[in-house]
């Protein structure tokens, strides 16, 4: 009976430890996200002369509320930072890490391959998506500080250089109207504060996004990546979803 009983205990304990690394490195089946159309007519917008552009409308609405859902039901872990004195970018958001290589080349060839087809980097051309996908969540209060986005090596000799962001909220498109009988959920509000701010030389901002839902922001990263920070969400809540574009 005491040999039962220990063996019941380590069972236990491993059923906890693999839970535990469950939800710090979640893993989500691809039938649990929604359904991504092919995008058509896609139209970049260059912000001043940089490697910066944006993408208005790359998921619909119905996209970025799905996802938002989806990553909700998965679960939020906090992710903060010590700060500049500690030689770390502050940073208070909450995070999602899954690795999804069906996802990324889902949402590779549903358009972003085309906005790549004449880039080169070292004579490299973009392959897909990092697989490591991330949601990022801020709530009222919470930012990402100055910091700039490391490239990382993949297998089979890739290499991201760029960073995508698709911002799943942001605040109210033009003549868009608030429904005031709406439950007062802060997810529900339109989202005020929360801007991807660039900084050249000096500090001087270079440029300065706002999220709006659905909506990609592509910048280059690794050596030439401009620091960069994501500002205070003053109201509502900042939803993101975070891969990275991979040459070979």
């Amino acid at each position: 009976m005491a040999e039962t009983s220990e063996k019941k205990k380590r069972r236990m304990a491993e059923k906890r430890e693999a839970d535990t690394k469950k939800q710090k490195n979640p893993t989500l089946t691809t039938s649990k996200w929604p359904l991504i159309k092919p995008k058509q007519n896609i139209q970049i917008t260059h912000l001043k002369d940089t490697d910066l552009f944006t993408v208005q409308n790359f998921f619909t609405s119905a996209e970025s509320k799905a996802f938002i859902k989806a990553a909700e039901s998965i679960g939020f872990v906090h992710q903060g930072s010590l700060g500049p004195t500690k030689g770390e970018a502050y940073r208070d958001n909450d995070r999602i890490s899954v690795n999804d290589p069906v996802l990324a080349e889902t949402i590779w060839e549903s358009g972003l391959h085309k906005l790549f087809s004449d880039i080169k980097i070292r004579g490299k051309v973009a392959v897909g998506l990092n697989p490591n996908i991330r949601f990022y969540r801020y709530k009222v209060g919470q930012r990402f500080g100055r910091h700039i986005d490391e490239s990382a090596d993949l297998d089979e000799g890739k290499r991201t250089h760029y960073t995508l962001l698709i911002y799943l909220s942001g605040g109210l498109k033009p003549n868009a109207k608030t429904d005031l009988s709406s439950p007062k959920d802060p997810s529900s509000d339109p989202l005020v504060g929360g801007e991807t701010v660039f900084y050249g030389s000096r500090n001087a901002v270079v440029a300065e996004v706002a999220p709006t839902e659905g909506m990609a922001l592509l910048h280059i990263h690794g050596a030439k990546c401009m620091l960069h920070e994501a500002r205070n969400v003053a109201k509502g809540v900042k939803y993101v979803f975070r891969s990275d574009v991979a040459f070979a």
